[in-house]
Order: C-alpha cells, then structure tokens, then sequence
C-alpha cells in the first residue's frame, strides 16, 4: 500500500457519504468511506451485492441522479474535489482523466453505433488529434487489446462481438484517452472463467503499460488476490476492513474478510462442505444499531449491539472495524 507521507495519493476519498433519499426511508449507499490510491496501483474494493461498492464508483465520477446525492465527503483527485466542480469540469474528467469499465458491456455499447464511432468519439472529445489520426489510434488500441482484424472490425456493432471480444472493446475503451485512474466495476462478472482470466491479465498489462492506476469492484476476492495491491473491504457501507491483498488474505482481521475467504472454493477440496457466511445483509434503510455485521457474526457480544465499532490498526499493514477482531491465524 502507498505510504501517504512519502508519496502524494492520486486519489483520496476521505469521509464521503452518498445516500439516496426514497419514499421508503433515506438508503445510506456510502456512509464514511474513506481510503487513498497511488499513482500505479490497483485497489480492490470488495463486498457482498448492495454493500455500496458501484455507488462508490459512481460517485466518484459524479453519477450519482436524484434521489440520490453526495451528502459529504471529498474525492481529491491530484488535489482538487471533485465533490465541489460542476458538471461542465467533470464532463471533462470522465474518459480522460478518469474511465469505467462497467460489468456488462451490452449496457454501456451503444447498439446504434460502430465500435470504431464509439471510440472515435472519445479522442474527439479528449484529444487533439485529427480524423486519420484518431483511426489509426483506435486500430492500434484494439489490436492491443487481442481484437484481430481491428480495421475491418471498427465498422461492426457490439452485437457481432461475443461477450469476452465486447468487454475487450470496453476496456479499448476506457483506455483510449489513457487516463489516470480506471475504475473497473465487476469487469467479468458475465464471462466465463476462461474469458475472465484473459480479461483480467489484459488488463493489468494494459495499465501498467500506461501507468495508470486502477479500482477494482468485485465480490470475489479470489479476483482482487491475483489482481490488486491492497484491498478495502466494504460492508453496508462502511469500510471494515483494508490493508495489503497479501495481509487481508492471509491474516484477515474482520470476521465478515474471513467469511469471505472462507467462502472461496478450494479446487483442492472435494470432500469439505463450502462455508457461508451465515444470515443475509441487513435491510439498508433500516440498519441495526451498533455494528452493522454483528447479526451475523459468533464474535458479537453486548457492546456489538450498542457501538459501532471505529476502524483501527490491528496488525501488519491492516485496519479493521471491529470490537473483537481476529488475531493472526484465527479463524471467525
């Protein structure tokens, strides 16, 4: 992980809090969420659905639409808040500075237009290079991206792409401009494992041929393990836990990051039964008193129910949200 008082974040998120206000109670998405990413790195932020992982990204790049609004909170990117710009600057932001690749690419294609007006479009809007220049620039980029044929392919739509060639366009995609900072949110959630695997080595060359840093949103941890420098763990919103991949995976301090290792099928093991984490994720706009994990967890006791656990330094690179943490080796 960046050492902050040696080296300047590329990003900081400190304290932000995205909720959406519904008829049926105010939904707290983000609720305090705070960490830093370095030039270069790749951070995996990882939890159970509904735990506010995409609204982090979306926030992010300021598409959070009505009911929902950043109630607090900065997002420093290089120093200035994108909590505080307006639309007009981050128009300018996104693609450029900063892309997404989104889990399904069916949804972020456009059906109406080529791949190659699709990726035209973003050099035109980001770049100052010229019509022949602009071509040549999407035919490399695909070509670098495993996509064979990429002259004759920029005039197809995403339908005559299968699902693994389509993502690989999204990721030309969110590449083209070379921003600084990708945020990937459940990049091969919809492929096959096969696919995935070329997917996520494509895009971890791709990055740090650019020097770009990376988000990674996944509910695997097995993904963020090969994949990332340090991990943040989400839960109802709130971070529970973060540190190095290699310390989060191997001596987790949060019962919720050890349930969720231990959900992780072994290969290896045919005979064992897979372990769950017991129970369900809490109703959101109606969250518990205390630790928001604590119905689910055999650690709990009184205090659990009664305050919420602050986040602090436990062993090694880690910090984690909990009354009663695990210690190196012990299991939830």
């Amino acid at each position: 992980m960046m050492d902050a008082q040696t080296k300047k974040p590329l990003l900081s998120v400190r304290d932000l809090r995205t909720y959406f206000h519904t008829f049926s109670g105010t939904v707290k998405a983000v609720d305090g969420v705070s960490f830093e990413i370095g030039a270069g790195e790749i951070m995996g932020l990882v939890g159970e659905s509904g735990g506010g992982k995409s609204v982090v990204g979306f926030s992010i790049l300021g598409l959070i639409d009505s009911p929902g609004k950043i109630e607090s909170g900065e997002i420093l990117l290089d120093g200035e808040d994108l909590v505080q710009a307006g639309e007009a600057r981050l128009q300018k932001v996104r693609g450029r500075d900063i892309s997404m690749v989104f889990q399904d690419p069916m949804t972020s294609l456009n059906p109406l237009h080529t791949v190659g007006q699709q990726m035209d479009e973003v050099l035109r809007l980001h770049t100052a290079l010229n019509t022949a220049e602009r071509h040549k620039a999407c035919i490399e980029m695909l070509e670098s991206v495993g996509i064979s044929r990429a002259a004759e392919r920029l005039k197809a739509y995403p339908h005559q792409f299968s699902g693994g060639m389509r993502q690989r366009v999204v990721i030309a995609i969110a590449l083209l401009a070379r921003p600084r900072l990708i945020i990937a949110d459940e990049p091969t959630t919809a492929l096959d494992v096969t696919i995935q695997s070329q997917i996520l080595k494509l895009a971890r060359r791709k990055i740090a041929e650019n020097g770009a840093s990376m988000i990674l949103i996944t509910h695997d941890l097995a993904v963020v393990s090969e994949m990332a420098d340090h991990i943040t763990v989400l839960y109802c919103g709130k971070v529970v836990e973060r540190g190095e991949t290699r310390d989060i995976i191997e001596t987790p301090s949060h019962p919720y990051t050890r349930g969720l290792i231990d959900s992780i099928p072994d290969p290896g093991n045919r005979h064992d039964r897979l372990r769950q984490i017991p129970g369900s994720v809490p109703d959101i706009r109606n969250l518990p008193k205390g630790c928001n994990f604590r119905e689910r967890c055999s650690r709990a006791q009184a205090i659990c129910a009664e305050k919420d656990p602050q986040l602090t330094r436990q062993h090694a690179s880690l910090s984690a949200a909990c009354h009663f943490p695990l210690e190196p080796g012990e299991t939830a």
